[in-house]
């Protein structure tokens, strides 16, 4: 199967989401803040405002903590960007997409499927996900300024608000499509498919698998 590279918004059109496909490559432009934990407690749980004007300045939230180094004007060296694992968001997500409007998720590891379908497909969200690991520096290619920093004296820097201004940053592979669809649960079926027979022939396990089980069927594939 061929995949696309693709340049992407960061404020996309209902168009632009529905044309992805899971696999494709997608480089990014716009503006793109970032927002985990940190920042969802705040805006979510204790109901501060959040200080963008959203999703009108960007619609992609990228669970990572950039590495920056602040100059002597005041202004951001930020040369990388290291993803964080998505699925550790779940409890929130369905809540920020319903107060921020964003269209774009961007992190490490994605999300459950079932979340992408009860929660994305409702809000017309797609998951991008990054190549695997000690791609920061490559991201960070992308990066043309640090626009903004919130939050920074409640949060700290790893968990505040930044915003990012991206040219053509990537690449990010499609995790999940505009219908729900989700890469890691499609190619794991298939993989975990033709498990029997990679174990054909073989003895069973001397320990069980966590303590629980040596049952092949439940081989984890990440």
């Amino acid at each position: 199967m061929t995949h696309k590279i693709i340049r992407l918004s960061t404020t996309p059109s209902p168009e632009d989401l529905a044309a992805l496909k899971l696999g494709d490559i997608v480089h990014l432009d716009g503006v793109i803040y970032t927002g985990r934990e940190g920042v969802y407690k705040r805006a979510i749980e204790e109901g501060v405002p959040i200080p963008m004007d959203l999703p009108a300045e960007s619609a992609a939230n990228f669970h990572c903590a950039p590495a920056a180094a602040q100059r002597d004007d005041g202004s951001f060296d930020m040369g990388a960007v290291t993803a964080t694992a998505s699925f550790r968001f779940s409890r929130w997500i369905a809540d920020w997409f319903r107060i921020s409007g964003a269209r774009i998720i961007i992190g490490k590891g994605g999300m459950s499927p079932e979340d992408y379908r009860t929660k994305f497909v409702p809000n017309g969200a797609i998951y991008l996900t990054t190549v695997g690991y000690g791609t920061g520096a490559l991201l960070g290619r992308g990066i043309k300024n640090v626009k903004g920093l919130h939050w920074r004296k409640e949060l700290g820097l790893a968990q505040a608000m930044w915003v990012i201004e991206a040219e053509n940053m990537g690449p990010f592979i499609v995790a999940s499509d505009i219908e729900g669809n989700c890469l890691f649960e499609r190619e794991n079926a298939k993989i975990a498919g033709g498990l029997a027979k990679v174990y054909e022939g073989t003895r069973p396990a001397v320990l069980k698998r966590y303590g629980e089980t040596d049952d092949r069927t439940d081989e984890v594939i990440g």
